[in-house]
């Protein structure tokens, strides 16, 4: 099972960027995907998670009302569509996959994990 995220880069604050991460090995179905980060000199956080098929979901405060996840059943794969980014939203991005379907915010009730991608941000 490889979780595959891409799409990160540099941006200045007030832009946007838009990650995606591709699941292969196994479909997802039945099964909540998600989004965590890390800061340089912090630990990994939860950013947003998304239930199969897509009805429910789940932020983190400091990312509400400016990230969206979002999931394509047919292609297995997730989007994480951010605006307004500010430089603390600095990070590496990683996306994850759980067995079971509610979209926690706990990593680790998370089971699978992509490689990151770096998120950076300039003021």
């Amino acid at each position: 099972v490889q979780l595959q995220a891409f799409g990160g880069g540099a941006v200045q604050a007030g832009g946007s960027l838009t990650l995606s991460c591709a699941a292969s090995g196994r479909s997802f179905s039945n099964n909540a995907l998600g989004w965590f980060r890390q800061a340089p000199g912090k630990e990994r956080e939860f950013v947003a998670a998304i239930s199969w098929p897509g009805r429910s979901t789940n932020y983190a405060d400091s990312v509400k009302g400016r990230f969206t996840i979002s999931r394509d059943n047919v292609k297995n794969t997730i989007d994480l569509q951010m605006n307004n980014l500010k430089p603390e939203d600095t990070a590496v991005y990683y996306c994850a996959g759980r067995l079971q379907n509610w979209p926690v915010r706990s990593q680790g009730e998370y089971d699978y994990w992509g490689q990151g991608t770096l998120v950076t941000v300039s003021s």
